[in-house]
């Protein structure tokens, strides 16, 4: 994520980020505050003093910290909004433009729905690990302050504890989130398998028509989402094991802080309003480490759907544009005709079948030239190799005596005019088609 959140040339999305990080620490401050001077109210009311207004100027000061604390806290999550969903953006972006530099083997050869959904689910796991990145960096520094101070004010007893907590409490969380990755995993499957087989039927629902084979689709469709749900009641079933272990774990560790603070008490080493102050400290931690267990499960979530989106944009581009290609010559810019020509050309979509046999012939400018034959004989290959959706196994082919890899394969597209056999309407309007 740190090319996108630290981006060259974009100084005001860094500074944006900088600023972030400046609000997050005023707001972690503030929030550190709030039990200081809630323990200073509870001492002062529990030895009144002849100045009545002392306990409530101290009150009205604890309700300003709370407010302070409260307006950073949506002052930071105001000012990260923005950079989360333009890094999703991004990210998606990305994705779908390398979608469109694969060659048509990897699409012919993939469910287009799942695809898809892999982009959509990997542009909200890049949403969802910002935001919950954001969630857990304060917490970070909250459990760091908290344990600053209670060294400072209390004793080294109180800090082993709720180190000993926040380890046994990261501990758990992490092992037992790691064992429900691979129940995620698989249900993220079922689900794009689920997707993939709605879509090939909606798709072909002509076909399906003809065939009279409703009741088949739906029922394999039905047996995938019968997957889909045996995954996902397995992955709610582990949710609740792992938050009852959050739970017990913070249970023990807040008793055992609080009969600490209480032999304290009772031995007048410590005051009621500091021993307030403990507890104060202690569910203060406790909402966001309960909080983390979620963070840390939505993190890995993300991290799943990520791991589909960035290996679709690390499929390796097939058919590449040369490191320096060759000009386009201007005639061809200007839609004139061009030599075309096919020399011993062999070439098949899989090593055991070839399609191509040694194919050669030249169309000379404004020459027209009809290729016939019987079904699967290699007529579309012709075109596809022309336009370079894939490239030939030997041999070459040549437009005005170069050979057509010399070129970027925009350049070439763009000099070549076509009419498909088949009539494709994209979902919208006739003017946008």
């Amino acid at each position: 994520m740190l090319p996108y959140l630290w981006p060259q040339g974009n100084a005001s999305l860094r500074w944006r980020v900088v600023l972030v990080l400046c609000v997050m620490v005023g707001g972690e401050l503030a929030t550190l505050a709030v039990p200081l001077v809630y323990s200073r109210v509870v001492d002062r009311l529990s030895h009144p003093v002849s100045l009545a207004w002392a306990p409530a100027a101290i009150i009205v000061g604890y309700g300003l910290v709370r407010l302070v604390s409260a307006a950073l806290t949506n002052l930071r999550d105001a000012l990260f909004a923005p950079v989360r969903f333009r890094v999703a953006r991004q990210a998606a972006f990305r994705s779908f433009e390398h979608m469109h530099k694969l060659s048509l083997r990897f699409h012919l050869d993939r469910h287009t729905g799942g695809v898809t959904r892999a982009i959509e689910r990997g542009t909200e796991g890049v949403e969802t690990l910002l935001r919950m990145g954001m969630s857990l960096s304060p917490t970070i520094l909250q459990a760091v302050l908290v344990g600053a101070v209670i060294w400072r004010l209390f004793d080294w007893q109180y800090v082993a504890l709720i180190v000993l907590m926040i380890a046994a409490y990261i501990v758990f969380t992490m092992k037992f989130t790691a064992w429900r990755l691979g129940i995620r995993r698989r249900m993220n499957d079922t689900n794009t398998e689920a997707t993939g087989k709605a879509l090939d039927s909606l798709l072909n629902y002509e076909t399906v028509k003809y065939f009279g084979n409703e009741a088949h689709e739906a029922r394999r469709y039905d047996e995938a989402q019968a997957r889909y749900e045996v995954a996902a009641r397995t992955t709610q079933y582990s949710l609740g094991a792992l938050n009852f272990g959050q739970a017990a774990i913070i249970a023990i560790a807040l008793t055992l802080i609080m009969l600490l603070a209480g032999r304290d008490v009772e031995a007048g080493r410590i005051t009621v309003g500091q021993f307030v102050m403990v507890n104060t400290y202690l569910l203060q931690l406790y909402g966001p480490l309960n909080f983390l267990g979620s963070v840390y499960s939505a993190i890995r979530t993300a991290m799943v759907d990520l791991e589909h989106m960035f290996g679709l944009i690390e499929e390796d581009i097939e058919v590449a544009d040369p490191k320096n290609p060759r000009p386009i010559a201007a005639h061809l810019q200007e839609a004139e005709p061009a030599e075309v020509a096919f020399k011993d050309v062999h070439f098949g979509y899989g090593p055991e079948r070839e399609i191509l046999h040694g194919v050669s012939f030249t169309a000379k400018p404004g020459m027209k030239l009809a290729i016939v034959g019987s079904t699967g004989a290699g007529k579309s290959t012709i075109s596809r190799l022309l336009f370079r959706f894939y490239d030939v196994w030997s041999g070459a082919v040549m437009v005005d005596g170069h050979d057509i890899r010399e070129y970027r394969q925009a350049d070439l597209r763009a000099a070549i005019g076509v009419v498909p056999q088949d009539t494709v309407l994209f979902n919208d309007s006739i003017g946008y088609n």
